[in-house]
């Protein structure tokens, strides 16, 4: 008996105390059953339980115990497919004789019918053909058709989903099913008295989208034309499940249909086209539309083209006129089509100018909230069309940068996108002719300067000549560079920067230009050449760019001619012309690059050796050793002469205008090399690399040996410095690694841990003692501060679990330590995790946490290769650590449990919860390092995997409070995904061009870290923000509800549609009549606009001196409040100037001489004052104050109240007195002669003298 039918068994058996009676009848039939069978001394085997189930079965018919049929027919669909299909074919008529019996509709419960479906399916599917020739298999078939229809939805979708099995497996060696006519059959005949029963109809389009596909061909133009004549119904829900199923028609229509059968029916279609209000039946009609016409050009390509232009003109208005939804499908349907139906014969024939000049009319105003589909429309037929594009789109190119130079356009980031697929679409030379840059005051036609391009171009331009870059761009970056030097004579600062700037903008495009040309051999010239080397030496402000430049076409073209890339923009024998050709120039390049590379800082030269590592790529071998020889008799020289920088040195000012030390720079270009060398010069670096690591004085010499090593390590097993590390590995390199353990740097340990797992991932059985001779170093960096040495040490981890899993054997007395390691041991997977689990002995706590999190690690990976009772007892040790009042152990303790929660199988945890639950409740209320929350992301873990109920019987009674928040939050998120389900977003049109651009495009988005650091770091966050969404959807709520201040709202259409707004010039009224008034209609509210963009200013913290800035939140507002104060005193001061300025009664209430208030009991009584009484002396502060109001005079004490010393020192909050910004307040009181005299020192501002004032002594 199989383990999957036992399992199915236990599971019954279990459900013996269950509260349920019809499980418990469940129960105790299977366990009568199996009694049965063990005094009759059967086999215990499907066929046992199947014989007892069917002779039960034959008892009980015509008994009228509906309770024991309903339990038996139960354990029969449980039983049947486990039995062979020999025995049910042999069985057919006597199973079909007790099964009919259990259909009667009315009686029967829904329960028992789905079972009873069970087993109809079962022994249906074990029928051969010649069964299924016999009446009482189609009239079985058809009961299962007419249950597919019925009123209950279970049975209903019980019985569908059986149909479609059955009809999806026909008995060999038929292809279509013998039974599918009659399907066939009974679906017309269903959906032809659609009219008489729309519910059964309905039910019906629900079988035909699961079955059709599996339908006769003779059969579909039959049900090609009952489903045109469901949407005539005027049923909106019926003409979509029409529209839906003919969808899956045309996945198989080409097999069915012929070119004229396809066209009338795709004609049929459109003349049912609905209304855009209705969405769902719009979206449906376009998906039909979108599937159907693809289909129809694969089988007539040049009768689909021609109709192509009237279906997008007929499409297009729904990108206008529809809800969200249908914007969405119209647009995803006319991208299609431009991309599959327009065939490469006919790009440039007049249908692609009508197609044009319909697309071109969705830039009008009608189409202004649609703009972003419409501009990924254009861009599509600019990526379909290519060159063909020229002349046909220069109109449209045009007009499109028009509206992109608006300054107040909302959809720039929509027309860069447009403009971009013309520039790849028909390259710069041609989009320049179009749209000129018009920089250097050139005579053009329109006049109208393009800076703006410049940038945009970069990230556009592919496979493009260099010569054109080398013709005309090149003398205008000269051009633009000596005007910018002409400014700078006539000290014109502004156009000097602004001109230099823009020839860096050119020489920027120089890396799209070299992006696989298609002319290197003719335009890649020895002047050419000649210029990019002086301006990489001579002009450090083009060199980043000239640089990038190079290293592109040499990677490119490295790649392609080492490829067998069939449809590349070149051939490989043009890449590998190329590559030679290139090759030509690499010895002098190099030089030129050594020696700025030498005298560069060394914080930005990271460019420079990319550039030198792609021309190494391409030269011959001999050549680089030869260059390498040269380098490493100049390291020999530096390293003789060198000092050990001083703190000074070091300091990130003095390393961002210095180059580095002789000995560095030479060593980094030693190391880049390494891949390259032969066995010779490889000895020469490991020599040096060995000197270099012992350079204890200095770290930055001796990370680069390491680096130098691990990079000799890394190469194929092939390679000669591969082998020169495997020839030297025993004698001299494991010795050194264990021996210098000691003095390593810290910002060494990376390169050397990357070196010990090159190291270990190819040891010999006789070299596996530097396994448990570097395990601790790894341990203990996986607690290094730096992200990538945590990353290193922990893959170092994997490979060292590897190793030993392959077995060999371990000489412990070659590791060192005490008399009784003296032996050997055997490597394997279980003795790693003992030599790990070594280091919770340990006194510190930092090696404590960094082993737990070294055997998390590992045991997430190698989980599935341990004995279940090795992780047992693996676990109760570790669990221990939970409770430990150091929080480094317990943090790194409750990673280890996160990671057993998830890679674990339920029946090892479920027994240990009542371990695993208490340890973690103990941190559950400890708010410090966010232990909380891991605490109840542990818990949700193992109530989702386990159950919150077996949870919450495992928390102690302390903590019942915690599984009470976990149920309410769990039944908070279930109510909010309902009704966020229910909710429909009907603005954002960018949105929706996001979304389309995503199918668009094809570009799926990856993903980031590993699955260990999703268990360990993931969603912890959504504890955090559980509480701050609901306020976050009161407070968007809020701004929602706030009135416009930017900009007049107007209405646009129906309600359902979303407003219109006008931005108002402040220079004068709008003139409606200018082409470029579309610009100031908006469909965002400007104030939302602006309050997203002020809180997205406020996130981001500011960068000063290569330092992040953050705001304070308290300064923020008083800053908020001055330019609040400022903007009334300067609203005040606008209205008394003004002739016409409005009258303000209550201000002149307070301060006129016949103005009166009321006291509490309602009196009037007048103010005392004159005439002639200032604002100040009555208190009152004045509009046109722009400051604090000054003190009233009736309030002046005895004593000045000046300013104290000190005061500017005040803490906000707190009893600190250290201010932001200003100096530490070493002392109050100045010290100057006069108040050093005894007795002399007073208040700031204060008339007498303290009479508890005493000297101060300096």
């Amino acid at each position: 008996m199989d383990s999957e039918f036992e399992h199915q068994l236990q599971k019954l058996r279990d459900k013996i105390g269950s509260k349920t009676p019809h499980q418990q009848q469940h129960a105790a039939m299977l366990l009568a059953v199996e009694e049965t069978i063990t005094e009759q001394k059967a086999p215990v085997e499907p066929a046992s339980y199947f014989a007892a189930l069917l002779t039960l079965m034959e008892q009980q018919s015509g008994s009228g115990s509906n309770a024991l049929s309903n339990a038996i027919i139960f354990l029969l669909s449980v039983v049947l497919p486990h039995v062979s299909a020999s025995m049910l074919r042999a069985k057919f008529t006597t199973m079909m004789a007790v099964l009919s019996q259990s259909l009667d509709l009315a009686s029967a419960d829904v329960a028992l019918l789905r079972s009873v479906i069970s087993c109809l399916e079962t022994v249906l599917l074990a029928q051969d053909a010649s069964s299924w020739r016999q009446p009482i298999a189609q009239g079985t078939l058809r009961s299962l058709m007419q249950l597919s229809t019925d009123s209950k939805p279970k049975i209903r979708k019980r019985a569908q989903e059986a149909v479609s099995s059955l009809l999806s497996r026909p008995p060999p060696p038929t292809v279509i099913h013998p039974a599918a006519h009659i399907a066939s059959r009974f679906v017309l005949e269903m959906l032809g008295n659609a009219k008489a029963d729309t519910q059964a109809a309905m039910h019906t389009l629900q079988l035909v989208k699961q079955t059709e596909m599996l339908w006769p061909a003779d059969e579909f133009e039959g049900l090609c034309a009952a489903l045109m004549q469901l949407p005539r119904l005027n049923t909106p829900y019926v003409a979509t499940l029409a529209f839906q199923a003919l969808e899956t028609v045309f996945a198989s229509a080409g097999e069915s249909l012929d070119e004229d059968q396809f066209r009338d029916l795709l004609i049929s279609v459109i003349d049912l086209k609905p209304n855009s209000s209705d969405s769902a039946t719009s979206e449906a009609w376009l998906n039909i539309i979108q599937k159907g016409y693809i289909a129809y050009a694969q089988i007539g390509a040049e009768a689909c083209f021609q109709s192509l232009p009237d279906l997008i003109d007929l499409v297009l208005p729904d990108i206008e006129l529809g809800k969200p939804s249908t914007r969405d499908a119209a647009t995803r349907c006319v991208w299609a089509l431009i991309r599959e139906c327009i065939p490469d014969s006919k790009l440039g024939s007049d249908g692609v100018q009508a197609i044009i000049k319909i697309l071109a009319g969705g830039l009008s105003y009608r189409y202004r909230e649609s703009w972003a589909l419409v501009f990924l429309l254009i861009a599509a037929l600019f990526q379909r069309l290519g060159k063909f594009a020229h002349p046909s789109m220069d109109a449209v190119t045009k007009e499109v940068a028009n509206m992109r130079m608006e300054p107040e356009f909302q959809f720039k980031d929509e027309a860069d996108a447009v403009l971009g697929a013309a520039i790849r679409a028909v390259g710069p030379q041609v989009f320049l002719e179009i749209l000129p840059l018009n920089l250097d005051g050139g005579q053009s036609q329109d006049n109208v300067g393009r800076a703006w391009l410049l940038p945009l171009m970069k990230s556009h331009i592919r496979n493009a000549p260099l010569g054109y870059f080398v013709s005309t761009m090149l003398p205008l970056a000269d051009k633009l560079s000596a005007q910018s030097q002409q400014f700078v004579s006539q000290n014109r600062e502004l156009e000097a920067k602004i001109y230099n700037a823009l020839s860096q903008q050119v020489w920027a495009l120089l890396s799209g230009f070299c992006n696989v040309p298609v002319d290197i051999l003719d335009s890649f010239t020895v002047g050419f050449a000649e210029r990019l080397a002086n301006e990489i030496l001579e002009v450090p402000a083009t060199r980043p760019a000239i640089c990038g430049a190079l290293q592109t076409l040499l990677t490119a073209v490295h790649a392609l001619a080492h490829s067998d890339l069939a449809n590349g923009p070149i051939t490989q024998q043009q890449a590998l012309a190329a590559e030679m050709h290139l090759a030509r120039f690499a010895p002098d390049y190099l030089a030129q690059l050594f020696n700025v590379f030498a005298q560069s800082p060394g914080s930005g030269r990271g460019y420079l050796m990319d550039t030198i590592t792609a021309f190494l790529a391409v030269i011959t071998p001999g050549e680089v050793n030869t260059t390498f020889a040269k380098v490493c008799a100049m390291l020999d020289q530096a390293l003789k002469s060198h000092k050990p920088p001083t703190a000074a040195e070091l300091t990130e000012r003095y390393l961002e205008a210095h180059p580095p030390p002789t000995a560095h720079t030479m060593t980094d270009l030693a190391i880049v090399m390494a891949p390259y060398l032969d066995t010779e010069r490889a000895q020469m670096l490991v020599r040096a690399a060995f000197v270099l690591a012992n350079q204890s004085e200095d770290a930055m010499l001796q990370k680069k040996g390491y680096k130098a090593l691990s990079r000799l390590a890394a190469q194929t097993a092939e390679s000669p410095a591969r082998q020169l590390i495997e020839s030297v590995m025993t004698e001299q390199l494991i010795p050194m690694l264990i021996d210098s353990a000691g003095s390593v740097g810290a910002g060494s340990r990376r390169d050397r841990l990357m070196l010990i797992s090159a190291l270990a991932r190819n040891l010999a059985d006789d070299q596996l003692h530097f396994i448990p001779a570097m395990l601790s170093e790894a341990i203990m960096g996986t607690k290094e501060a730096n992200e990538r040495a945590r990353n290193v040490a922990f893959e170092t981890l994997l490979v060292m679990g590897r190793r030993m899993g392959q077995g060999g054997v371990i000489h412990m007395a070659t590791v060192g330590g005490d008399s009784e390691m003296a032996a050997e041991q055997d490597a394997n997977i279980v003795e790693f995790f003992k030599m790990t689990a070594a280091g919770l002995a340990a006194q510190t706590p930092h090696m404590v946490s960094a082993t737990i999190a070294a055997i998390s690690r590992a045991l997430f990976e190698f989980h599935e290769q341990l004995d279940v009772q090795f992780i047992v007892e693996l676990m109760s040790t570790v669990l221990m650590f939970v409770v430990n009042n150091n929080r480094e152990i317990s943090k790194s303790s409750l990673g280890f449990v996160k990671v057993i929660a998830v890679v674990l199988p339920k029946d090892v945890l479920l027994p240990h919860l009542d371990e695993i639950v208490p340890s973690i409740c103990k941190w559950s209320h400890e708010y410090k390092n966010q232990m909380r929350l891991k605490c109840r992301h542990i818990l949700d873990r193992l109530a989702r995997r386990l159950g919150l109920d077996a949870v919450a019987k495992a928390t102690p009674e302390e903590h019942q409070k915690l599984i009470i928040n976990m149920r309410k939050r769990e039944q908070r998120l279930q109510r909010a995904k309902e009704n966020g389900g229910a909710q429909q977003s009907t603005n954002g049109d960018s949105a929706q061009a996001k979304t389309v651009a995503v199918a668009a495009t094809a570009v799926g988005k990856k993903s980031f870290g590993s699955a260990f650091e999703d268990i360990i770091y993931g969603s912890e966050s959504e504890f955090e923000d559980s509480e701050d969404e609901q306020q976050g959807g009161a407070r968007k709520k809020n701004d929602r509800a706030k009135k416009n201040k930017g900009g007049r709202q107007i209405e646009s259409g129906d309600a359902s549609r979303s407003g219109a707004w006008i931005k108002e010039d402040t220079d004068g009224p709008l003139d409606f009549l200018d082409r470029s008034a579309f610009t100031h209609f908006s469909t965002i509210d400007p104030a939302t606009a602006a309050t997203a963009k002020a809180r997205r200013a406020r996130s981001e913290p500011k960068v000063r001196n290569g330092k992040f800035v953050f705001d304070d939140e308290e300064e923020d507002e008083r800053k908020a409040k001055a330019a609040a104060a400022k903007a009334a005193a300067e609203a005040a001061q606008d209205g008394a100037s003004a002739p016409d300025a409005g009258e303000d009664y209550y201000l002149q209430s307070l301060t006129s001489k016949e103005g009166f208030y009321r006291t509490a009991n309602q009196k009037i009584k007048f103010h005392k004052r004159k005439a002639g009484d200032s604002d100040e002396e009555m208190g009152i502060a004045s509009d046109n104050e722009g400051a604090a109001p000054k003190p009233s005079v009736a309030k002046k004490g005895k004593g000045n109240t000046g300013t104290v010393y000190g005061r500017e020192f005040r803490s906000k909050k707190a009893q600190g007195d250290v201010k932001r910004g200003n100096v530490d307040p070493y002392a109050y009181i100045p010290l100057n002669p006069k108040t050093m005299k005894k007795g002399a020192i007073a208040i700031k501002g204060n008339s007498k003298k303290d009479k508890r004032t005493r000297s101060v002594k300096g």
